[in-house]
């Protein structure tokens, strides 16, 4: 079995059973560690996987959209970590979409032809690459970085 095999086999799985283990308890604490801990998942599978290779940048999209479900699924009963949800559940599609969009482009570099209508197909997909990617950084950064901390703010608040 393949080392890329096994990533995609193990990541879904270990997320699942994390979320399954700590559903027991409803308490604001306990779903802002729910909330947090997958969102982590989340970033931690970008900053791991800052996809240079096509295949990286596919199967990363792919996890993204998994840990976007996985959060739309917590059974949050707090009206304002409900929110934070929502949010949550955008950004991580958003981000999902652009990094597949810059691995089809990265993808399109790589069966270019060695001619000059290969070389434009190149620099197109640079430039399509280059557009979504810091795009999706500024636009969904920014976002993600008011989220986080709003939650913060909140699940810091006493009961």
């Amino acid at each position: 079995m393949s080392i890329l095999h096994k990533y995609t086999v193990l990541a879904p799985v270990g997320l699942s059973i994390a979320l399954f283990v700590t559903s027991c308890s409803e308490n604001k604490v306990s779903q802002c560690q729910r909330l947090i801990r997958v969102v982590n998942a989340g970033t931690s599978l970008i900053d791991k996987n800052k996809g240079t290779q096509v295949i990286t940048s596919i199967q990363l999209s792919k996890d993204l959209e998994f840990v976007t479900k996985s959060i739309g699924e917590l059974k949050l009963t707090d009206p304002k970590l409900k929110e934070f949800q929502s949010g949550f559940v955008k950004i991580f599609q958003n981000l999902s979409q652009a990094i597949a969009i810059a691995g089809k482009a990265l993808g399109a570099t790589k069966t270019a032809e060695a001619s000059a209508s290969g070389r434009e197909k190149i620099q197109k997909a640079r430039a399509d690459i280059d557009s979504t990617l810091t795009t999706a950084a500024t636009t969904v950064g920014k976002q993600s970085d008011t989220l986080v901390n709003e939650m913060n703010k909140y699940c810091n608040q006493p009961e």
